[in-house]
């Protein structure tokens, strides 16, 4: 009888590449119009004026000028307020 198990048939051994999410251009900073701001999954950081909300929830500049995050306070599905960073371009 063998002392160890046969080898092959390894389990746990995939990887993805991670998604490159996160803040792309920072407040203070200029941006053109489409640009991409924020790359995020749901809807961590709001579109205030100035951009606008793609489908995957990145947030692109609407028009030409300088990034503004500002701090908010959004009403839950429950009802309770809840802190949330607006992005705007001014």
């Amino acid at each position: 009888m063998s002392k160890t198990k046969a080898g092959g048939t390894s389990k746990n051994n995939h990887d993805s590449p991670g998604q490159r999410l996160g803040i792309k251009v920072y407040g203070g900073q200029t941006v053109k119009t489409g640009n991409i701001i924020v790359r995020q999954i749901g809807m961590t950081k709001r579109a205030g004026v100035g951009t606008f909300l793609s489908r995957n929830y990145t947030i692109h500049a609407a028009k030409d000028g300088i990034v503004v995050f500002k701090e908010r306070r959004v009403k839950s599905f429950s009802g309770r307020t809840i802190p949330r960073t607006e992005v705007t371009v001014e």
